[in-house]
This record gives C-alpha cells, sequence and structure tokens, in this order.
C-alpha cells in the first residue's frame, strides 16, 4: 500500500503564499520583454515595456522611485546599478546590503499600500501571478505594477533582461546573463560524464512538505548544478503544478543519496520537524541520505526565494553539496 508524508491543505497554503518570487506559485510563462525609446537613453525618453502577464507599460523616462516587493528583484535591479525606495521585509538585515536603510514595504503576500502611496513610486515590481490582484490598488495611487517571477534560471535571466530595458541598462544586463550562462556551461561540462547523484529536492515549513519538480526554480538549480531529480516524474499538484506531494514508497525506491530541503522560514526548526516525521516512518531509516546523515536545509536566502543574479551562487553551492570531493 502506498503511504505518504502527511501534509495540511492549510499549513500548504500558507507556506505557498506566504515567500517571495521563486517559491511555490501557478504555473506561468514568461514574456520575452520589449522595450522602445524615442531618444536613446536619455532620462526623457519614452520607455515601453511588457512584463510577464504579457501586459505592456510605458514609462516616460527611466523610472526613479522603484519598490520592489521581493529580495530577487531587489537584487536585480541594484546588481544593475539602480537603487529602491522601497523593499520587502526581512527579519533581519537586508540581502542587499546597499538597501538596508530602505523602507520596507510589506511583500509580494501582503502589500502594505499606506507606505507604498507615502513613497510615490513610479514603478513596483511584483510577482506573477501573485499580485496580479493588486494591480487595481497600486494603479490607484499613481503608479505602476510591473509582474515578473521565476520557475527557472532562464525565467531570472529574462527578469534581468526586462528590469535592464526598464533602467536602461541593456549592457550591464547583457554582461550579468553572460556570467550566468557561463556558470551554467561551466557546471553542465563538469558533470556531463559523471554518474549524476540522486536527490530528493523538498519544499518545506513545518508539517508542510513538498517535492520539488524539474519545472520549479529549485528543481531546475539541482538539474543545472549536476544532480538528478528523483521526483522528476512524480505528478504536479494541481494549484501547483511545480511542486509534487512527497510519496514515501517512492522515494524508498529511488534512495536518494542526498535529502535536501529548501524553506523561507526558520531552518533549523523546518530540519527538525522533518527529521521527526521521518523517525515516525521506518521506511525512511534505510534511505542511504538519511544512513550517511545526508539530509540538509539550504540558505533560505539562496533557496527559500528567487536569489536573483545570486542565482550564481546557489548553483554553486548546490554543485559543491553534489561533488563534494571535487
Amino acid at each position: 500500500m502506498k503511504s505518504y508524508v502527511l501534509w495540511s491543505s492549510a499549513a500548504l497554503l500558507l507556506a505557498v503564499t506566504g515567500c517571495s518570487n521563486g517559491t511555490p506559485a501557478a504555473d506561468h510563462k514568461p514574456t520575452t520583454a520589449s522595450v522602445s525609446a524615442t531618444s536613446g537613453t536619455t532620462s526623457g525618453a519614452a520607455i515601453q515595456v511588457t512584463d510577464f502577464s504579457k501586459r505592456t507599460l510605458v514609462f516616460q523616462g527611466v523610472p526613479q522611485h522603484i519598490i520592489a516587493l521581493s529580495n530577487g528583484d531587489l537584487d536585480i535591479i541594484y546588481a544593475l546599478g539602480g537603487t529602491a525606495v522601497g523593499r520587502p521585509n526581512s527579519n533581519g538585515p537586508s540581502v542587499v546590503p546597499a538597501a538596508e536603510n530602505v523602507q520596507q514595504v510589506g511583500s509580494t503576500h501582503e502589500v502594505d499600500l499606506e507606505k507604498i502611496t507615502m513613497l510615490k513610486p513610479d514603478v513596483v515590481l511584483g510577482n506573477y501571478p501573485m499580485n496580479e490582484k493588486d494591480i487595481p490598488s497600486i494603479e490607484g495611487v499613481g503608479s505602476q505594477l510591473l509582474l515578473t517571477g521565476a520557475n527557472s534560471v532562464k525565467d531570472i535571466q529574462s527578469q534581468i533582461t526586462l528590469f535592464g530595458q526598464l533602467l536602461q541598462k541593456q549592457a550591464q544586463a547583457v554582461k550579468l546573463n553572460q556570467q550566468i550562462d557561463q556558470q551554467v556551461a561551466t557546471l553542465q561540462k563538469e558533470t556531463a560524464s559523471t554518474s549524476k547523484p540522486k536527490v530528493l529536492l523538498v519544499y518545506g515549513a513545518p508539517a508542510t512538505y513538498m517535492a520539488a519538480l524539474p519545472n520549479s526554480l529549485g528543481g531546475n538549480i539541482l538539474e543545472m548544478a549536476g544532480g538528478a531529480n528523483i521526483a522528476a516524474d512524480f505528478p504536479g499538484l494541481q494549484n501547483f503544478p511545480q511542486y509534487a506531494q512527497l510519496n514515501t514508497e517512492r522515494i524508498v525506491q529511488a534512495d536518494p543519496d542526498y535529502i535536501l530541503i529548501m524553506t523561507h522560514g526558520n531552518t533549523e526548526e523546518v530540519k527538525a520537524a522533518f527529521i521527526k516525521e521521518m523517525q515516525e516512518n521506518a521506511a525512511w531509516s534505510g534511505i542511504k541520505a538519511v544512513k550517511n546523515n545526508q539530509v540538509e536545509v539550504l540558505p533560505s536566502d539562496l533557496f527559500g526565494t528567487n536569489p536573483g543574479t545570486r542565482v550564481t551562487e546557489a548553483l554553486d553551492l548546490m554543485h559543491q553539496k553534489l561533488y563534494p570531493a571535487k
């Protein structure tokens, strides 16, 4: 009889919607960003861009007051040489040191419209599709909402291209994307002729666990770093097709070398809770990753959310964990 790690649908919904880009979200297909400027890169040029929701936005010059609702977007803006007047809430230091003193304005899950209104932004960078519902509110305070998201490294590169066009920093965007391309090419070359370690990649919060599939950002990073995702053929959840329910029987059969956990919350709490779940099911004790103590929580700033340009760090870290002898 098939056995499953139990999860609460209510807790699942909270975990999914409580995090920034790169965490579980409804499927989306990013569109190629487009831009047109009437007079080169001068501040008075009209800039037209198309976001991931296929909405076309027009700006009368390069936006000077930018609010980012996710850390990934914030990272990309600063990597391109821009700045922000508003950033997502954080319990600790900003993931972008230069933005440490920037006003916190909520997150993709809970937008603080009062603070956003006071900052008078030219544009607010939100998540597609999570923040589609906030378009009327943002437009109602005289701003525009630009929607993007990331379920793959290529999606992050599309974000970089789009934001580069928005800021008229196309050359810098090309450079950043080339660095990512080079990193991916290097890792793929190093692992092309090797036996790929088998990995169960879990997205979790206490009492809520899902297997990340290859069409998720974490799953894509795993494969590009040289890992074999044992859940690759698990059926995706209806509302979150980048993730699957954990099937203990199939996991035991696959016998992963590593179990890596992504979380947006308290990493030690999540790890302890997951280990407790495994201990309550004797079948997990025979898995290679468990026997060899290869159950680990990944850094939340690189895997619990879209890391932006720091995806190169995420790729490096994943590769180092899978190939520690190299």
